[in-house]
C-alpha cells in the first residue's frame, strides 16, 4: 500500500484516480508521493521513502526542485491541464482593459441618486475600443500561449507570436496564419496588447524591462498571467506613471504593485476553475501512479522524460535508476548488470541537464539492497526495483 500526501485541497476527481493500492494521508513524512498546489515546500524535510512530488498546476516555484533532484525525488507538473482556464481569463482581462470596465464599475458604485440619469450623462467617460482589428503580441507559445493566440485571431485580432524555443507540438497547434518572430524588440512596437506566457527562469526573470517598455506603443496594454517576476518592478512603475501603458492587467498582486487606476489586479484566478482543478489533479495522480508502478517519467521538471510503458509481463522486474548525467554511466550500469549475470530484456536511458534516468526490464530476481550494493558507483542517486 502506497501513501499519497496532499498538502492542499485537491480535487476529489483526481484523488479518485488512485487505485486500491494507494491511501491518502495528510502526513508527508509517511508518504511515498505528494500532490501539492501552492503549499510552500522549500523548508520541508523530505522522508527517505518519498519518491515523487506532483504539482497540480504548471508553476513549481514553491518546490525545491534541485534539492529534490539531489535526493532522487522526481518532481512533476501538469502543463496544459489548466491552459483553457487561463486562456479565458486572459481574454477577459484584455476586454476589461479595452472597455475600461473596472473603472466604470467603480464609478457606478459611487452613484446613489437618480442613477439612470447619472449613468447616461457620465458613461462617455468610460468609452473604450473594440479588440477586433487590434494587434496582440503573445510572448511564449506553450500550451497557454498557443490557445490565447488562436482564440484572439478567431475574435478578429491580428496576432504575432514570439518564442525562440517553440516546440514542434506548439508549432503544429498554432494557426498557420500567425507569424512568429525571433526578436522581442521587433514584436513590441507593432502591438496594441502584449500578453506574457513564459515560466520564470534565470533567462526570463525581469525580461520585460526599460528597453522593452521603450519599444512598446504608447497606450499599449500589458497582460501578465505568467508570473510577476517576469516584469521588472522599477521599469513597470515608470511605464505606468508616464502613461506609457494604458493598463497593466495582472493575475499576481504583490507588495510592489502600486495603487493606480491603470492597474487591473486579479487575485491569481488563472487556474481557479473547477474544470482546471479537476484536470490538474487527474494528470498529477496519473503521473504519480505511472512513476511509482512503472518507473515512467512524464512532465518532470527536474528529471528527463523516460518511459518503457507498462512492465513487460514476461519480465521478472523493472529497475529504475536515477543518476547524475556524467560520462560512461550507462556503460558502468550495464557492465555491472552483466557481471551479475542479469539479463536485460529492454532498456531506455534519457538525460536532462545534470540528471539522467535508466529503465530496464530484467530476467532476474534481485533486491534493491543487492543492486544498491552492486551499483555503488559515483553518480548513482536512487535505485528502485519494481516487481510484477
Amino acid at each position: 500500500m502506497y501513501k499519497i500526501a496532499t498538502l492542499n485541497k485537491i480535487s476529489p476527481v483526481g484523488l479518485e484516480r488512485f487505485t486500491g493500492c494507494y491511501s491518502i494521508t495528510d502526513d508527508p513524512q509517511t508518504a511515498e508521493g505528494i500532490i501539492v498546489r501552492s503549499h510552500p515546500m522549500h523548508d520541508m524535510d523530505f522522508p527517505d521513502d518519498l519518491m515523487a512530488i506532483a504539482r497540480a498546476g504548471a508553476g513549481v516555484n514553491n518546490i525545491p526542485t534541485e534539492k529534490c533532484a539531489e535526493k532522487g525525488i522526481v518532481v512533476f507538473n501538469t502543463p496544459g491541464a489548466n491552459a483553457n482556464s487561463v486562456k479565458e481569463l486572459v481574454l477577459c482581462g484584455m476586454i476589461m482593459a479595452a472597455r475600461n470596465i473596472p473603472a466604470g464599475i467603480k464609478w457606478v458604485r459611487t452613484l446613489s441618486e437618480d442613477v439612470s440619469k447619472s449613468v447616461e450623462k457620465g458613461k462617455s467617460s468610460f468609452a473604450g475600443t473594440e479588440i477586433k482589428g487590434k494587434t496582440l503580441g503573445v510572448i511564449g507559445l506553450g500550451s497557454i500561449g498557443v490557445l490565447v493566440a488562436n482564440a484572439a485571431q478567431k475574435l478578429g485580432m491580428k496576432v504575432v507570436g514570439y518564442d525562440p524555443y517553440i516546440t514542434l507540438k506548439a508549432a503544429h497547434e498554432l494557426s498557420h496564419k500567425i507569424p512568429v518572430v525571433n526578436d522581442l524588440i521587433t514584436l513590441l512596437p507593432t502591438c496594441d496588447y502584449v500578453t506574457i506566457h513564459v515560466p520564470v527562469t534565470e533567462d526570463t526573470k525581469d525580461m520585460i524591462d526599460d528597453k522593452c517598455f521603450d519599444h512598446m506603443k504608447d497606450g499599449a496594454v500589458l497582460l501578465n498571467f505568467a508570473r510577476d517576476k517576469i516584469v521588472e518592478d522599477d521599469a513597470f512603475v515608470k511605464a505606468i506613471n508616464s502613461s506609457k501603458l494604458k493598463y497593466y492587467v495582472s493575475d499576481f498582486p504583490n507588495d510592489k504593485v502600486i495603487d493606480n487606476d491603470k492597474i487591473i489586479l486579479i487575485p491569481h484566478l488563472g487556474a481557479s476553475t473547477k474544470e482546471a482543478e479537476d484536470n490538474c489533479a487527474v494528470m498529477a495522480a496519473d503521473q504519480l501512479m505511472d512513476y511509482i508502478e512503472n518507473g515512467n517519467i512524464t512532465n518532470s521538471v527536474n528529471y528527463p522524460s523516460c518511459s518503457l510503458g507498462r512492465l513487460d509481463k514476461d519480465a521478472t522486474a523493472r529497475v529504475c535508476i536515477l543518476n547524475k548525467n556524467i560520462p560512461a554511466m550507462l556503460g558502468k550500469i550495464t557492465g555491472i548488470m552483466a557481471d551479475k549475470n542479469i539479463n536485460i530484456r529492454n532498456l531506455t536511458n534519457k538525460s536532462k541537464d545534470d540528471y539522467a534516468c535508466t529503465l530496464m526490464d530484467i530476467d532476474a530476481h534481485v533486491t534493491e539492497y543487492a543492486l544498491e550494493k552492486a551499483l555503488d558507483v559515483e553518480g548513482i542517486i536512487r535505485i528502485r526495483v519494481i516487481k510484477q
